[in-house]
């Protein structure tokens, strides 16, 4: 039988031990079917042989960590993402509000938290540029904003308001005024509740525009970590009308405290329904948990106090017992529990709601995933592999820039931010791990984050030797993460994250191999091509140009 697919003229990295090199693999009905000789004998007439013109093949990357439809609503709106000033960002504001006139709401997302004093964003900034129409900026962690006045008054926020549960409301200098910047969903939902929703439309053309952005990443399936109960149907209509989704993905609903009881009704029912409207692409086994907030604007839950505020822990989302609750009531269900913990508070809080759960339901391979982990006291370390809970890590971010230096170090002191995003003391105590992006919060391709993690760097090669040496990882492992980390994850490791004969041909085609490349050029390394079960997703313009392949 002839192969439908055959790649020569490359690496192929297969992932696995045996053989973990080979220079040829075949395709057929989307699944490998064999690899170096026998994949070049198994060419016939009708085979479509893609050329990898000296480049290398590797099991497509997943992503554990990411928000597609909000990543791709928030490519409309003012563009601040790359802003370097808070003038910057006010005149993109004016420049768009002026654009567009029929605006009521005027929104924008991922500008930079550092670019204010303390991160501390005036109200009174934007009006200058928007006086009578509301405004909402958020930051690229989103878990915080920035808005004008018009915004505090549509809200009801004055100086007489008190902090929400879970929120914050910042205050200007000596007065208990708003000032203009809110942290934490708390302090957000009421802003945000007011906003209108964009229409089922518009979700759906922003997930397929974030999908194809996955696809030319190399990426092949991803762990949407944010869905509300109405994004299930944007999932279910872009799965299946119109282009076929070029990425495979597993749902997490979203679980806040307050309702929980009544909510988790029905996640069953919303699983099925999803599952059943697109076998084999989509998904929906996951709850997803806010832990606490994050360190930049000290709403990370803390063991021990902020250095910057001796009286303030941060903001814990859910009481001990709730958390241990909700998780160990999802769990009975038959759901995988995802939970946001940065602080190292946060962290043992996640991990007693996981072990409460394991000891209420018994023993299983539930896989729970604790997403970021920035920061892990000591003796919390071993309980990962203990417990079983994958460490879902966004590699990018163990690097000295500017949020790091200006807004985390100082909040938390040398002690704390010399024991940050520990991957490789995780690796070394038995955790599993796999890696994401966090998008729209960072980038989305996976080459980024593997870049950092090998060598903890900022894009300019500082410092010297990596910051946190200690905690580099080398190429394989990293690029592992990505992939067969991910596979885990999903419990879909017999199907995809490794190049083996009956696995899956979710591969991608990237225009060197890794291994080989300087770590300051990993970056930056072109994916050439994506293929999900054989079926191509992304073919870059430069492969395109050398005539290899047809698929």
């Amino acid at each position: 039988m002839h192969a439908d697919i055959v790649f020569i003229s490359g690496t192929v990295r297969t992932g696995a031990a045996d053989p973990p090199l080979c220079d040829a693999l075949a395709v057929t009905d989307g699944r490998i079917t064999a690899l170096g000789a026998e994949a070049l004998a198994s060419r016939g007439p009708r085979t479509a042989v893609v050329d990898l013109a000296g480049g290398a093949l590797l099991p497509a990357f997943g992503d554990g960590h990411v928000h597609p439809v909000m990543g791709g609503l928030g490519l409309a709106g003012v563009p601040v993402r790359d802003t370097a000033s808070v003038e910057e960002i006010v005149e993109a504001v004016r420049r768009w509000a002026a654009e567009h006139p029929e605006a009521e709401w005027i929104t924008g997302d991922g500008f930079d938290p550092w670019l204010a004093p303390d991160g501390r964003f005036d109200a009174r900034w934007l009006d200058a540029a928007v006086p009578d129409r509301p405004v909402v900026l958020r930051t690229m962690d989103h878990h915080t904003a920035w808005v004008n006045s018009e915004t505090l008054r549509r809200a009801g926020y004055t100086a007489g308001t008190p902090d929400p549960a879970g929120g914050e409301i910042l205050r200007r200098d000596g007065t208990a005024e708003p000032l203009g910047t809110l942290r934490e969903f708390g302090a957000l939902g009421p802003v945000l509740a007011l906003i209108p929703t964009a229409s089922h439309e518009a979700q759906v053309a922003a997930l397929r525009e974030a999908a194809a952005r996955f696809a030319a990443a190399g990426v092949t399936w991803v762990q949407d970590a944010w869905v509300e109960p109405h994004q299930a149907d944007v999932w279910v209509t872009a799965a299946t009308t119109g282009p076929r989704l070029p990425v495979r993905a597993d749902l997490a609903f979203v679980l806040e405290p307050g309702d929980w009881r009544e909510r988790i009704t029905r996640f069953a029912a919303d699983r099925d329904r999803v599952e059943s409207s697109a076998p084999g692409l989509l998904t929906a086994r996951t709850v997803k948990f806010f832990a606490d907030g994050v360190i930049e604007s000290g709403t990370a839950a803390l063991l021990e106090p902020y250095t910057d505020c001796p009286h303030s822990h941060g903001i814990a989302n859910w009481t001990p017992a709730e958390l241990a609750a909700a998780v160990t009531a999802v769990d009975a269900l038959g759901f995988r529990a995802h939970l946001h913990a940065i602080g190292d508070a946060g962290v043992r809080g996640a991990l007693d709601a996981i072990e409460a759960a394991a000891r209420a339901n018994g023993a299983r391979d539930r896989r729970p995933v604790i997403a970021h982990a920035q920061l892990i006291h000591p003796a919390d370390l071993a309980r990962f592999a203990a417990l079983g809970v994958i460490a879902n890590l966004q590699p990018l971010w163990a690097q000295p820039d500017p949020l790091m230096t200006e807004l985390t170090l100082p909040r938390i002191g040398p002690e704390r931010g010399g024991r940050q995003y520990q991957i490789a003391a995780l690796l070394d105590s038995g955790a599993r791990l796999s890696f994401g992006s966090d998008w729209p919060v960072t980038a989305h391709e996976p080459l980024r984050g593997i870049a950092t993690a090998v060598t903890r760097q900022t894009p300019d090669g500082e410092p010297a030797g990596g910051w946190l040496p200690e905690e580099r990882i080398d190429i394989d492992t990293a690029l592992a993460a990505y992939s067969a980390g991910c596979a885990h994850q999903a419990f879909e490791e017999k199907e995809w994250g490794a190049l083996r004969p009956g696995m899956r041909a979710d591969l991608v085609h990237l225009a060197a191999d890794p291994v080989g490349t300087a770590p300051g050029d990993l970056a930056h390394l072109p994916v050439l091509g994506t293929w999900l079960a054989g079926r191509r997703t992304h073919h870059a313009a430069a492969f395109q140009r050398t005539g290899a392949g047809r698929r």
